[in-house]
Formats: structure tokens, C-alpha cells, sequence
């Protein structure tokens, strides 16, 4: 059974008719793998008619082949049509391994698929990789609350599937010169019928932006108290940055949750990311390191966190952030 299926699949997800920016971290993450097994790569996608120039975008970043299913019934999520057409292509194709962000769409179309095409899922992975002797897919995800990360094979079952953490790698970039196949499919009738409709939809809205921020300051347990919380606000405020916590802090109800940064909270990858007092624990660290530059704040210099440090200040945070607070503002006078 194994030896009849061969490809990588991402699912590519499209906002309107436009492709999301999630496709694209999937990609690179597809062009690792498909490199590793000797295979090509294919976005499938399902919307309502993409232009070719979107399509095309997919194959400039890395797509060896679009397989795009197109119909009316697919231009907004409904898990019932998604997954019949999506099964249905999965079956006449046969791919060895399909990867999806583990977004909102992922996190219900990829279980309810797996379940119906009797395939082994592994969901929220931060870790892909090929098992050299074998060539199964090893799936590393957060487990025991983030406490460890456990790495999962589904050896005896085809495809094999994951969804992945959106931001928790780089998006693939365009590279001139890339050509590629790009088919679209228009999905029979029977495949679109579905016992939900769609009624309305509502954008969520945040205070607090954390993934999509260019610059996160996260506070961590060296804070010490709830009341301290203000020293690290101060130096967000200076910033202008989007104030980002540690589990710990979250946990003692210093901050509140949709400021949580790491495995069981949000991923982030700010071109400025700023720990204070976080001391870089498995979970957290999952969560930012692909942050472009990391400083980090912390008294302890045996401190996990310095490990992906770019810059590491050892010193009390008290006494570090209040004078780099000033300096910043200093420096924002004299370019008055």
C-alpha cells in the first residue's frame, strides 16, 4: 500500500481569491520534505477561481504543481464539501504525505479527512522531518502541556498528514526562473452538497496583535510580581511594541491569555522579539525562536532563553530596562 503513494501535498488555503499567507510557510516546509524524499511538491487548493497570477505565485515560491479545485460551493469553509472534495483528490492521487496549517480551517478539515481516508493525523507539529532508513514522516509536536516535545510516526498507514503551527517557520520566497504545472479541477456536484450553510462571518478582533506584530516584549516569571508587570509595559509602550507573556506569567494571572506567547498560546515571529525575565523554557522558546532578533533580559546566566539570544544582557531587569526605557526615549527626542 505504502509503495503506491508518492508526493507532498501542502493544503494551501485561499482568502477570497486571493492565496493566504499561510501557504506559504507550508511550502517551504513541503520543499524540505519533497527534497529529502526525491519527490514533487503540490499546493492543493479549493476556492472559487483564483487568478492565474495567484496560482502562479505558489509555483514561483516553491510548488512543483497547483492542483486547484474550483467551485462556487468552495469559495467560503464548510467542512462537509471541503472534505468530500479534498478525499475525493486524495484518493485519485495518492500523495505520501499532505501538511496544513493548523489553522482555524486545518484544525477541522485535516482530523475529519484522516478520519475518513483511514490515515494517521498529527496535529500542531513545530517539527518536520524524514527518517532516513524508512522514509516515514517524523512528526514532532508539544506534549504533557508543552513540557516535552514528542516526536510521532504513522508507519503503517497512506498519507500520512500533520498540520503545522502557523509562524513557526519562514515563508517560502519567490525564485525567478521556477515553472511549474497548474491544474484546475471542477469538483463533481455530489462532493458539494452539504448540510450546513453559511450565514454570516465576523472578522476576530484583538488588542493585542500579537502574531502579526514587528515588535513583541514578552514578560517573564523574573518579573517577579503582578505589579512589576509595568516595567515591561513601559519599555513596550517605548518601543511600540505588542506586549507578549511567558505560560508562567499568564498562569499567576499577571497578564491575560490572549498575551501568551508559546506552544499553548501564540506564535510569534517579530523582527524584534524582547524577553524580559523569561528564562526560555521548551514551550516558550517553540513559540519565538524564529523571531529575526532576539534580546533577552535575565539575571541568570545559565538561562535557556540566551541559547537563541542574539544579544543577552545578564543583569537585574529593574536596572537594565528602566535605563534602556530612558535611553530610548532620549534617542526619540533627539530625532525630534
Amino acid at each position: 500500500m505504502k509503495a503506491a503513494h508518492r508526493g507532498i501535498w501542502i493544503l494551501a488555503e485561499g482568502d477570497g481569491r486571493r492565496v493566504a499567507p499561510i501557504s506559504f510557510e507550508l511550502l517551504t516546509r513541503g520543499a524540505d520534505l519533497a527534497e529529502k524524499r526525491g519527490a514533487d511538491l503540490t499546493a492543493f487548493i479549493m476556492g472559487a477561481g483564483f487568478p492565474d497570477a495567484e496560482l502562479h505565485r505558489l509555483i514561483d515560491c516553491g510548488a512543483d504543481r497547483v492542483l486547484a479545485a474550483e467551485a462556487p460551493e468552495l469559495e467560503h469553509f464548510l467542512v462537509e464539501p471541503h472534505a468530500a472534495v479534498m478525499l475525493d483528490a486524495l484518493q485519485e492521487r495518492r500523495p505520501e504525505i499532505v501538511i496544513a496549517g493548523a489553522t482555524s480551517t486545518g484544525r477541522t478539515l485535516m482530523p475529519y479527512v484522516a478520519a475518513k481516508a483511514d490515515a494517521g493525523l498529527t496535529a500542531d507539529c513545530t517539527l518536520l522531518d524524514i527518517e532516513e532508513d524508512t522514509g516515514n514522516l517524523l512528526q514532532t509536536r508539544p506534549a504533557i502541556g508543552g513540557n516535552i516535545l514528542a516526536t510521532i510516526k504513522t508507519p503503517d498507514h497512506r498519507p500520512q498528514m500533520a498540520t503545522v503551527r502557523p509562524h513557526s517557520t519562514r515563508p517560502a520566497a519567490p525564485r525567478e526562473g521556477r515553472t511549474g504545472e497548474i491544474e484546475r479541477i471542477s469538483p463533481p456536484k455530489a462532493l458539494l452538497k452539504s448540510r450546513m450553510r453559511r450565514v454570516g462571518f465576523e472578522r476576530e478582533s484583538s488588542d493585542h496583535p500579537l502574531q502579526d506584530a514587528e515588535i513583541v516584549v514578552v514578560a517573564g516569571r523574573g518579573v517577579g510580581k503582578k505589579d512589576n508587570i509595568r516595567v515591561v509595559e513601559e519599555l513596550s509602550r517605548a518601543l511600540g511594541a505588542a506586549l507578549g507573556a511567558t505560560r508562567d506569567v499568564v498562569d499567576r494571572g499577571w497578564l491575560s491569555y490572549p498575551h501568551q506567547v508559546g506552544l499553548s498560546g501564540k506564535t510569534v515571529t517579530p523582527k524584534l522579539y524582547v524577553g524580559v525575565g523569561a528564562s526560555g523554557s521548551i514551550q516558550h522558546l517553540a513559540g519565538m525562536q524564529t523571531s529575526e532578533n532576539i534580546i533577552a533580559v535575565n539575571i541568570d546566566p545559565e538561562a535557556q532563553i540566551f541559547r537563541v539570544a542574539d544579544i543577552g544582557v545578564v543583569g537585574d531587569l529593574f536596572d537594565v530596562v528602566p535605563a534602556l526605557v530612558e535611553r530610548i526615549k532620549t534617542m526619540g527626542r533627539a530625532d525630534e
